[in-house]
């Protein structure tokens, strides 16, 4: 990556800025962006020229275009944010790369780890910096559980348990997202919900040695919320992952969609002198000993670089994100996930297929 030189601010040009309500560049990207000096938004894009140029005099951004390759070529943008659909992520991402442009794209990065790994390729090629959008290993609450963890709170780690339910998908899809319902669109419960939501938890606890695992499908079709319409449906509804660390602690997982009441997630840490629980919402709780009950733990300030103020919990986070990017651009650091973290976790959920697919355990290599 090329330093960012000194009291320059990073001109960013985003994908997918699409003003209608929901759509995560508009509703996420811009407003992290906005609390950022280091930041300035300076296009957007969309399929259309009137949804791009509502969205810049929303935002009071300079340029808008209807052609991602315009923008992306544009001397005022120095970052491309992907901030669309899982089928065009690779089509758009090497675009920035042939124009010489930093980009950040959103989880996941290609439809499979094969696109994945020649994007992940051809951005080191050109030199490039390629980031992920995985703002929730940015977390305090992860962050500090990474360092307990790490400073030997639990003592030797034993195993760790992750459980993810979610609401949406299953046998019920918003009419937003009932492109998710198809296989094609590579927008899965494997591969997005899996991965959105198990790459903070292994970015604190370790790497993957091996896993097994099952992936099903309960559902043929499911309603679309609010209407009669029947879909079908030809994607997985839950997934179930066991496996084993670097260190020989165990790991398992469930991740299920579809959840009628009590979603949210969960992850146990139990180790040789103590025990942590991950919430939800990232509050951290632990015990060390014996018999003893599981407190709140307080995150300290030190871990919270930029205060959160009112900010929604996906935007606080992407702010975080887009903070350490900006430090990783000036000092040449790496906090940040690359395409490389990318196709590691990809790695893993493809092996977890594979593993329910023949009924073997995968070992997991870089």
């Amino acid at each position: 990556m090329n330093k960012l030189e000194k009291d320059k601010r990073i001109r960013v040009g985003i994908i997918g800025a699409n003003p209608s309500p929901g759509h995560w560049a508009v509703s996420v990207h811009i407003p992290a962006l906005m609390q950022l000096p280091q930041y300035e938004i300076t296009a957007v894009c969309t399929t259309r020229r009137e949804t791009a140029e509502e969205t810049a005099r929303q935002f009071n951004v300079p340029h808008a275009f209807d052609n991602a390759e315009e923008m992306v070529r544009h001397p005022d943008v120095d970052l491309v944010v992907v901030s669309v659909t899982t089928i065009k992520h690779a089509e758009l991402v090497r675009l920035a790369i042939a124009a010489g442009k930093d980009v950040m794209c959103e989880w996941p990065l290609g439809i499979s780890l094969e696109e994945s790994e020649k994007l992940a390729h051809e951005a080191e090629a050109a030199g490039v910096l390629a980031v992920m959008d995985l703002q929730r290993r940015f977390d305090p609450g992860v962050r500090y559980f990474r360092d307990l963890i790490a400073d030997g709170y639990v003592g030797r780690l034993r195993s760790v348990k992750f459980r993810m339910e979610v609401p949406y998908f299953g046998g019920f899809y918003p009419p937003s997202t009932i492109d998710a319902a198809d296989a094609s669109y590579s927008h899965t419960i494997v591969n997005v919900i899996s991965g959105h939501f198990l790459e903070p938890i292994l970015f604190a606890v370790g790497e993957i040695k091996s896993v097994s695992g099952l992936v099903a499908q309960q559902f043929s079709h499911a309603k679309v919320i609010g209407t009669d319409e029947m879909i079908p449906v030809t994607v997985p509804d839950q997934v179930l992952i066991n496996g084993t660390f670097v260190n020989d602690a165990v790991f398992s997982a469930h991740i299920e969609s579809g959840k009628h009441n009590g979603s949210g997630s969960e992850t146990i840490v139990t180790g040789t002198k103590g025990d942590l629980i991950l919430s939800s919402d990232y509050t951290v709780y632990g015990a060390q000993g014996k018999g003893k009950e599981l407190v709140k733990l307080e995150i300290p300030d030190r871990y919270k670089p930029i205060p959160q103020g009112n900010l929604q919990k996906e935007v606080y986070q992407t702010v975080l994100l887009y903070n350490s990017l900006a430090k990783d651009l000036a000092e040449g650091t790496q906090d940040v996930a690359t395409f490389k973290d990318a196709c590691r976790l990809l790695r893993i959920l493809e092996s977890v297929v594979e593993a329910s697919t023949t009924g073997r355990r995968q070992e997991l290599k870089d």
